[in-house]
């Protein structure tokens, strides 16, 4: 079982920055998928930057450039480095980490799932 806490959301003007922080616990041990994922009111949950098990990092075209995702795997800890954001990016924000092999920015491959932060750009 994994436990996932976000931290790290609130309000910010546009070009502003924002860093999301995931705390993880349970079993974490090469977790095929780690990644955030955010969901605006009406829309459906998207995949925003994530990190496979090589290491290897995807992101969603509207954020590439300028999210960065990190990890430290001795602190249990994920991370999302938001700059230049724009109101587009209003969103609540979701840590997620799943155990299905595949691409790691769907959805489809996360079975556990933090309670999500809000991310306000104005």
């Amino acid at each position: 079982h994994v436990q996932l806490v976000e931290s790290g959301g609130g309000s910010v003007q546009a070009g502003g920055s924002l860093r999301l922080s995931c705390a993880v616990s349970g079993y974490t041990y090469n977790r095929p998928c780690t990644g955030w994922f955010r969901q605006a009111p009406g829309k459906e949950r998207e995949g925003v930057a994530t990190i496979a098990s090589d290491e290897s990092t995807s992101y969603a075209a509207s954020v590439k450039g300028r999210f960065t995702i990190s990890k430290d795997n001795a602190k249990n800890t994920l991370w999302l480095q938001m700059d230049s954001l724009k109101p587009d990016d209003t969103a609540m924000y979701y840590c997620a980490s799943g155990s299905l092999f595949g691409p790691c920015l769907s959805a489809r491959m996360y079975n556990y799932w933090g309670q999500g932060t809000q991310v306000t750009v104005s």
